[in-house]
């Protein structure tokens, strides 16, 4: 397929993927007392203000995004695993359904870890930051912002075995070079852990801890997909 037509197909499926995420985000919004409910849960008893006059209505849009976003997993990862399928062997190419599968669990998992282990510990250490001193007064848009953005970082996170078996499989990335490249990786997770989430160390650590464990995951997985030489 020529060069251009790679971009057409792409242009394609990024639109269909976005379509997903809207009409599961207008689902949503039916429910969004409820997911609002849900995604505030790890505050406690802090409270939520709203400065502006439309701020509680797009505090529930953000909400109704976030979950349009994990609703429309299966299909976003459909559309990428579609489009890199023509890269695949005939045989491998039977294995797109089982990482749509694979990538939505992962990610899914990567976003209850932070739901239930590092949000509320995120939290409780940023908000207690000032002891006595100081009162929080939290908006609804930034809280909204900055656990929407932990999610989906955990998310994405999470996805590295599938990506290193995808690579390992096509024979781009060799488990040796993975291995070699770790003080890289290091470097690289600290520095997409600055790039995806708020600017505090300690949420940077937060994410680069368990990322860098699947990245030793993601050696052991490309150690087992990895073409074999023949003899």
């Amino acid at each position: 397929m020529p060069f251009l037509d790679h971009l057409e197909e792409l242009r394609w499926r990024i639109l269909k993927s976005l379509a997903a995420i809207i009409v599961m985000a207008m689902a949503s919004f039916y429910f969004s007392n409820e997911l609002f409910r849900f995604i505030i849960a790890p505050l406690g008893n802090v409270k939520l203000h709203f400065t502006e006059v439309t701020g509680s209505f797009y505090a529930y849009l953000k909400v109704s995004l976030i979950v349009g976003l994990f609703a429309a997993l299966p299909i976003i990862f459909y559309q990428l695993w579609a489009f890199v399928s023509p890269g695949l062997y005939k045989r491998e190419k039977a294995m797109i359904l089982p990482l749509v599968f694979s990538s939505t669990v992962l990610f899914i998992v990567g976003a209850a870890f932070c739901y239930y282990g590092v949000l509320p510990i995120a939290l409780k250490f940023l908000i207690g930051f000032g002891d006595d001193l100081l009162s929080p007064i939290i908006t609804v848009s930034s809280y909204i912002s900055f656990a929407g953005m932990l999610l989906v970082a955990f998310g994405l996170g999470f996805e590295l075995p599938v990506a290193a078996y995808v690579l390992a499989k096509m024979g781009i990335v060799s488990p040796q070079a993975l291995a070699k490249a770790r003080r890289y990786a290091i470097v690289g997770i600290l520095i997409i852990g600055a790039i995806l989430t708020p600017p505090d160390v300690f949420t940077q650590l937060l994410l680069a801890g368990p990322v860098y464990l699947l990245y030793e995951v993601s050696i052991i997985v490309a150690r087992v997909t990895y073409p074999k030489k023949k003899d």
